[in-house]
């Protein structure tokens, strides 16, 4: 009904906010903060506001498209592209092997639900590689994680005395629940303290009690002075690291021998500003820290990830209140494999299960027998989004079947040979699988609020249909599940797990297996949610004490049961599980339940910090920054320019000394060149910067048609400047926030 609020959430940044909307038509005509959100709790940043022009814009597919052999696109029925997709990958399986298809994306921000459902065409075609967006940022943090936690841990700024902020701006990037009120508490409380570590004077920064204003691309050095402090200064908690961590010694004296005045020096940050912000951490009873981009796209990518969790585990700061803890998650986004699988051509580390983003080009453009075939990319656009737009455009041209699975003609579409038109994120069930919070850990199912787009289809269908045509079942084999099924849900888990122990197949295929039985007998609206059916059975019995103490009742497969019902009726969110903070010693995840703090890899190249040289360029003197989070930006689902009410074009954001240094002045033009492009832009002078330093907006570049139906982009994408070579040696991350550039006026 008209008028009538929903409770839905945002999909614009990994926190996904609840929200509160109405709708009028196929249109969101107001929204709003869900104060029902148990993790939200009503707040909600400005960027929401405008998702209509998320649901409804001139790039939305309503079709499925084939390109025909001079190029363009024809619109087929969804039978003829089903066939001719699963014919066209199953030839390439047939005679290359299944492992020369890529699978890249798998949800997005928000959609991760049906992401998830990719896993059964993915084994029912013996696809083995996949990538997505995590892989150019987060992969160097991942590995370290897992080195010295086996587990990903997660901030309590709320209760912490102390908050560390590492290339990373909250208030427009979040990363936490509430991250504007909660900063906004830290920085009236007299008690408290922020620190910001940062290039750029940012919004974070401006409330931060201790601003360090690192020269772009040293952050390590800035890390190693401050963790040099705390050794040389002893201010580590001993009884800590000798009950709960294991390999201190050689990280301790690696720190010990760290030249913390030199290296402040080089960071370009004050040795009493650095010294005095380690000794607020070393006293603090709490302490919480979160890194972002600006570290993890920088040189010394994955020592940097090191270097900041060594900060909070020296001092102790895990396992209580206003700490790091470790929580549960419903479902793992995340791959946890200790192995660690190379690259088939070029031999490249795949952490968590993820080619880093920055080799897949090198991994098809080549005449290596193993080199990739064909990519499937779902609910990703790596044309626009990964380093090296040119060289990315070149690899999808030279493979022999692109598929792509979308909402919007994006830039990656325009390169694939079949389109599978996508429903939007507010047309069908989804949720997101980042992590939910600690100790209380958030899960929301959202519901539809509008009928699919006539002509697209939800994900799980798409991959129902997919693995059917592959031959991977047939109706005779779910004959006896649907059944059951029917009966309630207590006759199909006998079944259901009778099923995956005799038929190894159907279990290669669980998740279409799910939606095909138990998700038809739920109803069309609910039919995505038969996935997480198993997801709160695996939640429930890997942690039943969590489940009861967020308040559900039962034993075994009953409590189970409890927490899947209320998934799928609390549209607002529920707490999932609850925790006391001891527990997150009981879920490290090494061998020995220790952390372990030695990493001998990072170690050597902390060691060789001490011989490094500046880099520079006389040709390209500036360092451009690229991919700025602001207020008027977000991640590509937002095509529509007009969604930004100011700044629509992006400005390239520089110092006052270089603006005056170059003659230009705000609302002049540049030309903005990298050894891999070049740019105009128009200019914004700013004094956050340093001299030298130069930065712009992420989500801008897109095409979209203009009140002539001329596609004109908006803005540079910041990706035609990037080069994918620039990368981190051991995770393979880009440097994007460290792009030698050269910086011309335009008459």
């Amino acid at each position: 009904m008209a008028g009538e609020w929903k409770s839905t959430g945002c999909i614009l940044c990994s926190i996904n906010c609840g929200l509160q909307v109405q709708t009028d038509g196929r249109h969101l005509t107001r929204i709003k903060g869900d104060r029902a959100n148990p993790r939200s709790r009503g707040y909600t940043c400005e960027k929401p506001a405008r998702l209509d022009l998320y649901q409804n814009h001139a790039d939305r597919l309503t079709s499925p498209l084939r390109r025909r052999p001079d190029g363009t696109f024809e619109e087929v029925d969804w039978d003829t592209a089903i066939r001719g997709v699963a014919a066209g990958l199953a030839a390439i399986r047939d005679a290359h092997g299944g492992d020369k298809i890529m699978y890249y994306g798998g949800g997005g921000q928000g959609n991760h639900l049906g992401g998830a459902y990719s896993g059964a065409t993915r084994r029912a075609l013996g696809m083995r590689y996949q990538s997505n967006a995590l892989a150019q940022e987060k992969t160097g943090e991942f590995w370290a994680e897992r080195k010295m936690f086996g587990a990903r841990p997660e901030p309590d700024f709320e209760n912490a005395e102390v908050s560390l902020f590492i290339g990373k701006n909250p208030w427009h990037s979040h990363g936490f629940e509430r991250a504007r009120v909660i900063l906004k508490d830290i920085s009236r409380d007299p008690e408290r303290s922020m620190i910001v570590m940062d290039p750029r004077r940012t919004e974070t920064a401006d409330l931060a009690d201790f601003f360090l204003q690192v020269r772009p691309g040293t952050d390590a050095f800035c890390l190693s002075a401050l963790l040099g402090v705390l050794v040389q200064e002893d201010l580590l908690d001993g009884k800590f690291l000798a009950e709960r961590t294991g390999g201190g010694d050689a990280v301790i004296a690696a720190l010990t021998d760290v030249p913390v005045a030199d290296y402040c020096e080089r960071s370009g940050v004050a040795e009493e500003l650095v010294r005095a912000a380690a000794r607020r951490i070393g006293r603090a009873e709490s302490v919480a820290v979160i890194e972002d981009l600006g570290i993890e796209m920088a040189p010394h990518s994955t020592l940097n990830s090191y270097l900041e969790k060594l900060v909070y585990a020296l001092t102790g700061n895990f396992g209580r209140p206003g700490t790091m803890n470790l929580g549960t998650h419903l479902a793992q986004l995340i791959g946890s494999s200790r192995t660690e699988p190379r690259t088939p051509v070029g031999g490249h580390r795949i952490i968590t299960g993820l080619i880093p983003c920055n080799v897949i080009a090198d991994e098809i453009l080549t005449d290596h027998p193993d080199r990739f075939r064909a990519m499937f990319i779902e609910s990703g656009n790596p044309v626009h989004s990964l380093a090296d737009s040119p060289r990315m455009r070149e690899a999808l041209d030279a493979l022999e079947l692109v598929v792509v699975i979308d909402v919007a003609m994006t830039e990656t579409t325009k390169h694939a040979d079949w389109v599978l038109p996508a429903a939007s994120q507010y047309e069908k069930r989804e949720a997101t699988f980042f992590g939910g919070g600690f100790p209380d850990n958030v899960f929301q199912l959202r519901q539809p609020l509008f009928e699919p787009l006539d002509g697209t289809l939800p994900e799980p269908e798409i991959h129902s249909r997919l693995t059917r045509a592959l031959g991977a079942f047939s109706d005779e084999d779910l004959a006896e599940l649907r059944e059951a099924a029917a009966e309630g849900r207590s006759a199909f888990q006998a079944a259901f797990l009778r099923t995956l122990a005799e038929r190894p197949d159907l279990a290669a295929i669980t998740p279409v297996v799910l939606y095909e039985t138990l998700g038809r007998a739920l109803g069309p609206e609910d039919a995505a949610a038969a996935l997480l059916w198993g997801a709160a059975h695996g939640c429930a019995s890997a942690h039943p004490e969590s489940v009861r103490r967020a308040g559900f009742e039962g034993e075994g497969p009953a409590l189970g049961e409890v927490l899947f019902d209320a998934i799928l009726t609390r549209p607002e969110g529920v707490v999932i599980t609850s925790d006391t903070y001891d527990v997150s010693f009981d879920r490290i995840a090494t061998d020995d339940g220790r952390i372990q703090l030695e990493i001998p890899e990072l170690l050597e190249e902390l060691a060789g910090l001490r011989d490094e040289v500046p880099v520079t360029d006389d040709a390209y003197p500036f360092v451009l920054a690229a991919g700025e989070r602001r207020g008027n930006t977000a991640n590509t689902i937002y095509r529509d320019p007009s969604w930004r009410k100011k700044d629509r074009d992006g400005a390239l954001r520089i110092s006052p000394e270089d603006a005056a240094r170059l003659g230009v002045e705000s609302g002049g033009r540049v030309r903005i060149t990298t050894k891999r492009g070049s740019a105009e832009t128009v200019v914004e002078v700013s004094d956050t910067l340093r001299a030298g330093h130069v930065t712009l907006p992420n989500g801008l570049g897109v095409e979209y048609p203009d009140e002539n139906g001329e596609r004109v982009a908006h803005g540079v994408a910041p990706n035609e400047l990037t080069s994918s070579e620039d990368r981190d040696w051991l995770a393979g991350t880009p440097w994007h926030k460290h792009v030698r550039a050269r910086v011309e006026a335009i008459d």
